[in-house]
């Protein structure tokens, strides 16, 4: 792996986790475009370690407070507080992903990630980015999420296990169908990415530990360049997308998946 091709699957993976147009897919399908050979597993521990950096620098008060109200909750034995409860509601919407992805994950990359059915699934996001824009969206807050609220949006985001679907857009779709404005269910979503990308990087971390794969010098520049890019722009991202949605609908990344998802389709079918 080169410089070039770090730098390009870093962005990749910095803008596809938080815009909701699968970044799983992407990095299917781009080096499958491209001829590139597939990265090593410690530059995957990087490049998601990179968007961990993201979420948790721009969500930094976030964070704070909601540990905060953890210790507070844990001394009180209360959940009053919204930011206690905004904890709950973020550790039961993990649940589902963390189900799936323990006794699932490693059959669905074995069996779904080819070229012709992670497209497939890209207009499965497609699908479900332009429906929730049927729905149309409340006005409530964080604050008024419920228990229901996150286990919707939580099995929403155990959906994504299947490369091509869109783990933000699944999510921002849920939350909007539920009755959220596209700006706070895209804020819930970033924070309910936390837990989940920390627990993939680190299994792929304890995969190579266990698989004793050596990092050699040439990959040491790589690894750099993939993580610094993927937290850059997974910051950029975060910030963009939470301003765009306060006045644009998700149609124009409904129609970039579809765009995309048929033409690697077609490459697939007929290649």
């Amino acid at each position: 792996m080169d410089l070039f091709e770090a730098l390009v699957l870093g962005v990749l993976q910095g803008a596809t986790e938080f815009l909701p147009i699968s970044s799983s897919g992407h990095l299917v399908l781009v080096p499958w475009w491209l001829n590139w050979p597939e990265p090593p597993l410690l530059f995957d521990v990087a490049v998601h370690l990179g968007t961990l950096m993201a979420v948790l620098v721009y969500f930094w008060r976030d964070w704070l407070a909601l540990l905060r109200a953890g210790a507070h909750a844990l001394r009180s034995r209360s959940v009053q507080d919204p930011d206690t409860r905004l904890l709950l509601l973020i550790m039961l919407g993990t649940i589902p992903a963390a189900v799936v992805g323990a006794l699932l994950e490693d059959a669905f990359e074995t069996t779904f990630s080819k070229p012709r059915l992670v497209a497939a699934f890209l207009l499965v996001t497609a699908l479900v980015l332009f429906l929730s824009e049927r729905a149309q969206p409340g006005r409530r807050a964080l604050e008024d999420m419920t228990t229901r609220d996150a286990l919707v949006v939580g099995t929403a985001q155990a959906l994504a296990i299947l490369p091509g679907v869109s783990r933000s857009g699944s999510t921002i779709a849920a939350g909007i169908v539920r009755g959220l404005p596209r700006a706070v269910s895209a804020r819930f979503s970033f924070l309910l990415a936390a837990p989940i990308v920390f627990a993939a990087g680190a299994k792929q971390g304890l995969d190579v530990i266990t698989g004793a794969e050596q990092v050699s010098q040439a990959l040491i520049g790589p690894l750099v360049v993939g993580f610094a890019a993927a937290a850059v722009v997974g910051f950029v991202c975060i910030w963009g997308l939470l301003r765009l949605l306060q006045r644009q609908r998700l149609y124009g990344f409904a129609a970039y998946c579809a765009v995309f998802g048929v033409l690697s389709l077609l490459v697939a079918l007929f290649n």
